[in-house]
C-alpha cells in the first residue's frame, strides 16, 4: 500500500513538472514571438538609419558615406565629339558658350563615378571658378598659359591633361576620333593621382535645397513638355531641346535635333532639373574668348515636372541656385542640367517652351 501511494506521489511530481516545463516553454515561444515581430519595425528602422546620408548634388539618399570629392570635369559639346561617354552619369551639367556659338560642359560627379568620361577639352576661367565653388576637383585638358597661370596662382586644385596625356592611366587618346575631340578620362584613376598631388579625395560639402516629396506632388506653373535653347540665330544647327517624359518625370535632352546618349550604350541622357540662367556674355579678346558674368543674378527658368517657373538667380557662395521672392528653391531631388546663355538677345528670345 505505501509502495502504491509513493509510485503515484511520484507520478504526480512527474506531471506537475512536465506542466510547468511546458508553460516556460510556452511562455518563452509567446516571448520569442513577441521579440520577432518587434524585429521587423526595428529592421526597418536601421534600414532608414542607413539611408541617412544624402548625396548632396542630387538630393538623393543612400546608406553610403556620400563624402568621395566631386570631380569637375570640361566636356567636349562639339559636333565631333558627339555622342561622349559618361554625362548620364553626370549629377550637374553647366552648359555655356566658349568660342563662338559653340557651347562647352563642366559636368560636375559626384554620387556615380563612371569609367569614362569624355571627350575633355579645355579649361576656361568661368567653368574652374564654377568647379571650385563645389569644391570639385577640376580636370580639363589643356589651356591658354594665362589660364593656366590663373587656375594655378589661385589654387584650384586640378589635372591637366596636357600633363598626363594619353598615359594610359589617367588620360587615353582614341584612335575612332581626331584630337582635339579624342582625350578621354579613365575616371578610375582620378583619386589616386590627385592623392599623389596632395589633394583630398574626400570632402563635406553642403547640400543643395531639395524638395520633399510633398511639394514635389504640389509643383505648378505653365506646361513645359518641349523646350528649345537657340544659342545661336545666326546657326540653327546649335539647338538645346529637352522632352518631358510624364511616366519617368525626366526630361531627355537632345542637340542639334538628335537625342544625347552615351557613346557606348546609346543610354539616353536624363535630367529631373532644367535650370535656364541668362547673363552677360561679353568677347575679351581675338580668339573669341569670353568673360561671363556669374555673380549679379537676374532672370531664369526653373522648369520640373512638366512644369515651369519663372524665377530669379543668384550666386550664393560660388554656386548658382534658382530663387523665388529672396529665398533659394528647391530642386527636384535628381540630376539637373543648366544652360548659361546671353542676356543679349535675352532669355525670352533664346528660349521656347510648349505643351
Amino acid at each position: 500500500m505505501k509502495k502504491a501511494i509513493y509510485l503515484l506521489l511520484l507520478l504526480l511530481i512527474v506531471f506537475t513538472g512536465c506542466s510547468k516545463e511546458e508553460e516556460k516553454a510556452q511562455n518563452n515561444k509567446q516571448r520569442d514571438s513577441s521579440t520577432e515581430e518587434k524585429a521587423v519595425p526595428d529592421g526597418e528602422e536601421e534600414a532608414e538609419k542607413a539611408l541617412k546620408n544624402i548625396f548632396p548634388l542630387t538630393g538623393m539618399k543612400t546608406d553610403e558615406e556620400a563624402d568621395n570629392r566631386i570631380i569637375g570635369i570640361m566636356v567636349n559639346n562639339h559636333t565631333l565629339a558627339r555622342p561622349q561617354s559618361g554625362l548620364s552619369s553626370a549629377d550637374m551639367v553647366f552648359e555655356i558658350l566658349a568660342e563662338g556659338k559653340i557651347t562647352r560642359l563642366l559636368a560636375l560627379y559626384q554620387s556615380k563615378i563612371p569609367d569614362v568620361v569624355g571627350p575633355v577639352r579645355s579649361a576656361r576661367e568661368y567653368y574652374f571658378k564654377l568647379a571650385n565653388a563645389y569644391n570639385a576637383l577640376y580636370v580639363y585638358h589643356g589651356a591658354a598659359n594665362f589660364v593656366n597661370d590663373m587656375i594655378i596662382n589661385r589654387g584650384i586644385e586640378h589635372l591637366n591633361g596636357s600633363i598626363y596625356d594619353n598615359d594610359g592611366n589617367l588620360f587615353k587618346r582614341e584612335a575612332f576620333r581626331k584630337a582635339p575631340h579624342n582625350s578621354y578620362l579613365q575616371v578610375d584613376a582620378v583619386y589616386d593621382v590627385a592623392e599623389g598631388k596632395g589633394y583630398e579625395v574626400t570632402s563635406s560639402f553642403e547640400g543643395l535645397e531639395f524638395l520633399d516629396e510633398k511639394e514635389v506632388v504640389s509643383l505648378s506653373g505653365e506646361p513645359a513638355n518641349h523646350v528649345e535653347i537657340v544659342y545661336s540665330a545666326n546657326n540653327p544647327m546649335e539647338i538645346v531641346e529637352f522632352a518631358y517624359d510624364e511616366a519617368s518625370g525626366k526630361y531627355t535632352r537632345f542637340n542639334d535635333r538628335e537625342k544625347t546618349v552615351e557613346l557606348n550604350t546609346d543610354e539616353a541622357v536624363q535630367v529631373e532639373n532644367i535650370f535656364i540662367v541668362e547673363t552677360h556674355h561679353e568677347v575679351i579678346d581675338d580668339a573669341g574668348r569670353r568673360a561671363i558674368d556669374l555673380a549679379s543674378g537676374g532672370n531664369a527658368y526653373l522648369i520640373q515636372k512638366g512644369n515651369v517657373q519663372k524665377v530669379q538667380w543668384e550666386n550664393q557662395d560660388g554656386k548658382i541656385i534658382p530663387v523665388i521672392d529672396g529665398k533659394p528653391a528647391g530642386f527636384v531631388p535628381g540630376k539637373t542640367w543648366i544652360n548659361i546663355i546671353p542676356s543679349a538677345p535675352g532669355i525670352e528670345q533664346s528660349v521656347t517652351i510648349s505643351n
